[in-house]
């Protein structure tokens, strides 16, 4: 039979996006590989996926959907998007089940590859007999959190909105207890619960796929390998093979205007070369949770003008060639994801 492999993100665009990139990548290792990829809707605006999954399976034919049933949840008074996202994916799991058997009866399945969010599937892959792999987007110093996260859990008492203390997690700079995400800050709260399952999960898993090389992140990437992180359980093997960057046409949004104009730094922004600019730059949030124009012009104008700007765009150039030889022939990433896919033959 034809070699699959199953991808299941989270509803949300932006995890969508990351799982599709995924599924390209492995492709240009694997051509004849067919590519599955789950799709679940929440109760809330995720994010209109509809004409991105069109393009995507107009033009890249072995890349299939699956739109699984809408689910009903129960009565519930939460408006944390995080804890309706955790409950649909669950109630999802006897789908998500009925998919993997239909899609086994005409392939080799090698594996089903979840999100952070989609971790609960993993017990379905189990009975089935097919190996589940985590994957994480966000890259490795993340991933050394959550790695953690049940240690910290089993090591405090408080919430950690309530610890007022450092946290010292392996592979990571000390972290305030309330720097936290959000959803794990209180110990108390039904996230709080997912998000620990979730983490729970990781030493179960046959390997963790992440979007990162190693040059990038080394010490977060080094103190996971080793199994720092996961002190007292299993580390599985970990595959950093990325950079994965999604395309950006056609996406836009408010934050570089005022009051309908484009702002100055912003223009100026779009008229450097993208290649040497395209990096991330910490935001300071509202209380509503978004970030303002004017922020976004403090930010950029830092980035324009001072001395630390150019010590960053000096750095964000070297990780650029980096990133590339990560990608290239021998490297990193590329030896990585050979290793992934050399792996299926064992399973």
């Amino acid at each position: 039979m034809e070699e699959a492999i199953v991808l299941y993100p989270s509803p949300p665009i932006g995890h969508l996006i990351s799982m599709v990139e995924l599924g390209k990548l492995l492709l240009t290792h694997r051509p004849s590989l067919s590519v599955h990829i789950l799709i679940t809707s929440v109760p809330y605006d995720s994010g209109s996926t509809a004409p991105y999954i069109a393009n995507v399976a107009a033009t890249i034919p072995s890349i299939k959907f699956h739109h699984l049933p809408t689910v009903t949840l129960p009565s519930t008074k939460t408006i944390h998007h995080e804890e309706l996202t955790f409950d649909v994916l669950r109630l999802s799991n006897p789908l998500v089940r009925e998919e993997l058997l239909s899609i086994s009866k005409n392939y080799t399945v090698h594996g089903l590859v979840v999100d952070f969010f989609c971790c609960a599937a993993l017990s379905v892959a189990k009975e089935l007999n097919i190996p589940g792999y985590h994957f994480s987007s966000s890259g490795a110093g993340i991933l050394a959190v959550f790695f953690y996260f049940p240690t910290i859990h089993n090591t405090t008492t408080k919430s950690l909105k309530d610890l007022k203390t450092l946290l010292h997690i392996p592979g990571v700079p000390p972290i305030p207890s309330s720097d936290m995400p959000t959803p794990v800050l209180d110990r108390d709260d039904k996230s709080y619960e997912y998000f620990l399952d979730s983490s729970r999960s990781f030493p179960e898993s046959a390997g963790i796929i992440i979007n990162t090389f190693e040059s990038l992140e080394s010490r977060a990437v080094k103190t996971a390998s080793e199994g720092l992180c996961v002190p007292n359980d299993r580390t599985p093997p970990i595959y950093c093979i990325g950079p994965l960057i999604g395309a950006t046409e056609g996406r836009k949004n408010d934050a570089g205007t005022r009051n309908g104009a484009a702002l100055e730094c912003i223009t100026w922004l779009d008229s450097q070369p993208v290649e040497e600019m395209k990096l991330a730059l910490p935001m300071r949030e509202s209380e509503s949770g978004f970030v303002s124009a004017t922020e976004v012009e403090e930010r950029v104008r830092g980035l324009m003008e001072s001395e630390e700007g150019k010590l960053i765009r000096e750095r964000t150039v070297g990780m650029k060639i980096a990133a590339k030889v990560a990608s290239s022939e021998g490297g990193s990433s590329r030896v990585a994801l050979s290793k992934l896919v050399e792996s299926w033959k064992d399973k």
